[in-house]
């Protein structure tokens, strides 16, 4: 069995592009190579598929898959040039033999996938989806779902839960908007945390239904923040990508495990290290 088989076929066990949030979304196998590496045994994961990333993969010889979270194809081409950016990085994986998987909203959406961990790193507590998914035709993926409500076992300040995700994410920074009700003193008239509603990414069009204390995502548009804010819910913002990236290692193990569980040749799995949110803080 080819390496994009075992691949693809780990993905749509994993994170089975069903749970796909619309049919906005371009996610599957983007570029399968006309003529894939020979002896091609690693599996490269990225959140973004940039120069940076591009290069990085395929400097490993061994590199036959790319898993780029979000699609680097996602609206219609009516051209393939090397003077485009998105689509000079097709170009170039596509001539070194390396095909192209996305996941994007299906992994956000999986029973194991980005916001049950996000879940579970901000709490301990009780998750539930958003928007809970049909998934009786899927195997092991009841609780999928849209986003997730992560009711904690035990309330906290603001401000615990601002160290707790910084730590949790390794950040050194994270932007908050907080509420009146949450005073940065954290006194005995500052609220306590006790219900979160989480989405990855650029989330809010997900979480701000949800009658929550906080909403965790990635970003917002100020006026999103002022409307949370003033209907008492705070807000962490981790940044778009930094809310997803340290679901790549966790992605490793499971893809690790899964595919060399079996008599076929060892699969390799390895995490960008030049993969990194645009927005820094100087």
């Amino acid at each position: 069995m080819s390496l994009l088989t075992r691949v693809t076929s780990f993905m749509e066990r994993f994170a089975p592009l069903k749970l796909a949030s619309g049919s906005w979304d371009n996610v599957g196998l983007l570029l399968e190579a006309p003529s894939p590496r020979l002896n091609a045994n690693t599996v490269f994961l990225t959140i973004d598929l940039t120069q940076e990333t591009l290069t990085e993969a395929l400097s490993n010889e061994s590199v036959g898959v790319i898993i780029a979270y979000h699609p680097p194809i996602f609206t219609g081409w009516k051209s393939l040039v090397m003077s485009d950016y998105k689509k000079s990085l097709i170009l170039r994986a596509a001539v070194a033999g390396v095909s192209v998987y996305s996941p994007h909203t299906a992994l956000d959406s999986c029973r194991l996938g980005i916001n049950n961990w996000l879940a579970n790193i901000l709490g301990p507590g009780k998750s539930t989806p958003i928007t809970s998914y049909d998934t009786a035709d899927l195997v092991d993926q009841e609780g999928a779902g849209e986003g997730r409500v992560l009711v904690l076992d035990t309330p906290i300040t603001l401000s615990e839960l601002i160290k707790k995700s910084k730590l949790a994410l390794n950040l050194n920074n994270i932007r908050v908007a907080r509420s009146p009700i949450h005073l940065k003193a954290d006194t005995e008239n500052s609220n306590l945390i006790s219900k979160i509603a989480i989405c990855a990414g650029s989330g809010y069009s997900v979480i701000k239904s949800v009658p929550a204390d906080l909403f965790f995502t990635g970003e917002m548009s100020h006026h999103d923040m002022l409307a949370a804010t003033s209907a008492s819910i705070s807000c962490i913002l981790a940044e778009h990508s930094n809310s997803e990236r340290g679901f790549l290692p966790i992605l490793k193990g499971y893809m690790s495990q899964a595919l060399n569980n079996s008599s076929d040749s060892t699969v390799n799995v390895i995490v960008s290290t030049h993969d990194k949110d645009p927005v820094s803080i100087e």
